[in-house]
C-alpha cells in the first residue's frame, strides 16, 4: 500500500514542495510510482520520512541527515534511541531557558534591577522572587505588601548583599542552637526569632509579632518555604517556627528582650 505525495505532506505537515526537494536531493526518494508517473509513498517510506523530521526538529542539516540515515551500520532501534538521547538534551535544555525566562519575567515584576552578574553574586542559585504570586496572593492589598515592594525596589546591590549576609548570619545561629539542643521556647532561642523578625522589618516591612506568627506558620505548612529553610539543616523550619511562637507570646506579655 502507497500513498500520493499530497497524502505524506497532509499527514506529516510539510508542503509538496519539500518533499520533491527531498526527492531531489536524494534524501527521501518515493519507492514507486503510479502508472502516469507520479510519486508513491510506501510505509518504508514514510518511516524514514519519519526519521528525517526528528533529525530536522533536533537542529540536523541535510546533509548530516543523509549520512546518518545512510549509516550501514545504524537500524530504527540505533536511531530511536540516538533521537531519545538528543531530545532529552534538548528537554533539559529548553527547561534552563524557560526558567530564566521565568526569573527575568518575575524580577521585573518584582522590579529588582540588578544586573544578571550581581545577581548570581547575591542570590546564587536561590530566587527571591519564586514566591512573589504567593505573597501577592495572601498579601496583595496589604499596605505592608505595597511598603515592601517600595523597599525591595529601592535596595542596590550592597543592599542585598548586606541582607543576604545578615538572614545567613541568623540562619547559621539558629542551626547551632538547634544542633546544641537548645529549647525553641529558651530565651537564647525566643533572642534569635526576634533577630528574624527586626531582619524582615529592617528590609521588608514592619513585621509585628502577630504577622511573624503567621510567617512562622506558613514555613511549616508551605512545601515550598520548608524546604528552602530545611536546607540549612534537617528540622529547622519547624524549629525557627516554634521560636517565632515563643517570642510571641514573649512580647504578649511584655517579657520582650531589649
Amino acid at each position: 500500500m502507497s500513498v500520493t505525495v499530497g497524502q505524506v505532506a497532509r499527514l506529516a505537515g510539510v508542503t509538496v514542495r519539500t518533499l520533491h526537494h527531498y526527492d531531489e536531493i536524494g534524501l527521501l526518494s518515493p519507492s514507486e510510482r503510479s502508472q502516469a508517473g507520479y510519486r508513491r509513498y510506501t510505509d518504508a517510506d514514510l518511516e524514514r520520512l519519519q526519521q528525517v523530521l526528528f533529525y530536522r526538529e533536533l537542529g540536523f542539516g541535510l546533509e548530516e541527515i543523509a549520512a546518518i540515515l545512510d549509516d550501514p551500520g545504524s537500524d530504527a532501534m540505533t536511531h530511536l534511541r540516538r533521537q531519545h538521547e538528543l531530545l532529552m538534551v534538548r528537554i533539559d535544555r529548553l527547561r534552563d531557558m524557560a526558567e530564566a525566562i521565568e526569573v527575568a519575567m518575575e524580577a521585573r515584576t518584582l522590579n529588582i534591577t540588578l544586573t544578571p552578574e550581581e545577581r548570581f553574586e547575591v542570590f546564587g542559585d536561590f530566587r527571591p522572587e519564586q514566591y512573589d504570586e504567593e505573597v501577592e496572593r495572601r498579601w496583595g492589598g496589604s499596605s505592608r505588601y505595597a511598603e515592601s515592594r517600595r523597599r525591595v525596589a529601592s535596595h542596590t546591590k550592597v543592599d542585598w548583599l548586606r541582607l543576604r549576609a545578615e538572614a545567613e548570619g541568623i540562619t547559621e545561629d539558629l542551626v547551632a542552637a538547634m544542633k546544641a539542643g537548645l529549647p525553641a521556647a529558651g530565651e537564647a532561642v525566643m533572642d534569635l526569632a526576634e533577630r528574624h523578625r527586626a531582619h524582615i522589618s529592617r528590609w521588608f516591612y514592619d513585621c509585628t509579632p502577630d504577622i511573624h506568627r503567621c510567617l512562622g506558620e506558613l514555613y511549616v505548612t508551605d512545601a515550598r518555604f520548608t524546604a528552602t529553610i530545611d536546607a540549612a539543616a534537617e528540622g529547622l523550619a519547624a524549629y525557627l517556627r516554634d521560636a517565632i511562637d515563643a517570642n510571641a507570646d514573649r512580647h504578649a506579655t511584655g517579657r520582650s528582650a531589649s
